[in-house]
């Protein structure tokens, strides 16, 4: 019986090693660079891999490059590669309307490589027509992480059965030996295990309260508009320039909704949306929007009579028009002062930055969780563009330095822009 239950123990040792293996194996898989988690984190809201968007395609960038490692400094620091005069990146800088990238420096060159194998091996996606589920349920993607969980439960009840096991086996061994066995402390008593509990009780409330409570935020906040309004169409098919419309965004500090005058400067000549085969227009319940019926919706707010070519007045001539009332999606505290211009303008920071890819948004959601921590951490990542920007010709400090070559770059933490009376006064 004695040799029996060594056997066992060494079974089960054997056992936990393997269980080890297992689980060092599934997550040294989940631990390698996902390329398209990375590309669509930090590169989709100006980029697409198939076509020109904000900047240019990215399928085909490795022949187009001088070389990978080009490619890595240039997604660190595309400021520098320009400033050294880099014919390649100078050209690339003059046709993109000398508009420069995003510095990414915190991404690895593991990261980058990432990002450009799954460009590279990317297919636009093919539409297939829906049909209902019958019987069998949706089939399993390629994401393995439900297979890891459920392996690692299983897993962890033999392990916990092979312990009971194994504890019975040492009593009976112990017994036959006339060695006294020590009384097992009931499970709820073991100080161990309390202390665990406690432990991972308060590490997951300081998870939720950081992460899942939200405290009012409305990441993904997508309300029902009284007019379906096509982003996607606009901006990205038509590429109709953002300031058009929110032409506050480099003025002001609010971005400002355009009011039904500017809708009227194109549809007084569109009066139907004609683009339903090559983009048909449907909401997030996956129902058909008629996108003519939408334009007759703005003629009903504007006052225009698309079969008189004018608007509509009345007695005193004057137009029978109606606000539109646009259910307002990004919101930020009243103790919080933001201002549009001076990202956009002074620091020349892209809408996508904060909004995501607006222009491939059917209907708008907000992208970002626009919390006071999400923020600081972009103050703290993202470089000031000093070159060929006045508003920053004061800190003759920091040019002088970089003249030097006492400092690369100066981010806007350097700038004042981790104090709190930068956003709360």
């Amino acid at each position: 019986m004695l040799s029996f239950s060594l056997r066992m123990a060494k079974d089960l040792k054997g056992l936990f090693l393997l269980i080890a293996i297992l689980l060092l194996h599934s997550f040294s898989g989940m631990a390698a660079p996902d390329g398209k988690a990375i590309f669509q984190a930090n590169c989709a809201a100006c980029h697409n891999p198939l076509k020109d968007a904000t900047g240019p395609a990215l399928q085909g960038v490795s022949g187009r490059v001088p070389s990978k490692e080009w490619i890595y400094k240039w997604v660190h620091n595309p400021a520098a590669v320009i400033g050294s005069g880099d014919k390649y990146a100078n050209d690339l800088f003059n046709k993109w309307n000398k508009t420069a990238m995003t510095a990414f420096p915190a991404l690895s060159n593991e990261e980058i490589d990432a990002v450009i194998n799954y460009v590279e091996e990317y297919k636009a996606p093919v539409a297939v027509a829906q049909t209902p589920a019958s019987g069998g349920g949706n089939q399993s993607s390629g994401d393995n992480t439900l297979l890891y969980s459920i392996l690692t439960i299983v897993l962890l009840l033999a392990a916990v059965i092979l312990t009971s096991v194994n504890k019975v086996l040492s009593r009976a061994a112990d017994a036959k030996q006339g060695v006294p066995s020590p009384r097992d402390v009931p499970f709820f008593r073991n100080k161990v295990v309390i202390a665990c509990i406690v432990v991972i009780a308060i590490v997951g409330f300081g998870v939720w309260l950081t992460k899942g409570s939200e405290f009012g935020r409305q990441k993904n906040y997508m309300p029902k508009q009284p007019i379906f309004y096509s982003h996607k169409v606009h901006a990205g098919i038509n590429q109709i320039n953002c300031l058009y419309c929110h032409a506050g965004a480099e003025k002001s500090r609010h971005a400002m909704i355009p009011s039904t005058n500017v809708c009227m400067n194109c549809h007084k000549q569109i009066n139907e949306y004609t683009g339903a085969d090559a983009h048909p227009l449907v909401d997030l319940e996956g129902n058909k929007v008629d996108g003519t019926k939408e334009i007759q919706k703005l003629y009903e707010y504007a006052g225009w009579n698309p079969s008189k070519k004018d608007y509509n007045r009345d007695a005193k001539g004057a137009i029978m028009a109606k606000p539109i009332e646009w259910v307002k999606i990004h919101n930020l505290p009243d103790h919080v002062y933001f201002n549009h211009s001076l990202h956009v303008v002074s620091g020349k920071v892209a809408c996508q930055r904060c909004h995501g890819g607006i222009q491939e948004m059917d209907e708008v959601y907000q992208f970002a969780e626009l919390s006071m921590g999400w923020c600081i951490n972009c103050h703290r990542n993202t470089k000031v563009q000093f070159a060929d920007n006045n508003y920053y010709s004061i800190f003759k400090k920091y040019h002088d330095e970089i003249k030097e070559g006492k400092r690369e770059d100066v981010k806007v933490s350097d700038i004042g822009g981790l104090e709190c009376q930068k956003c709360h006064y």
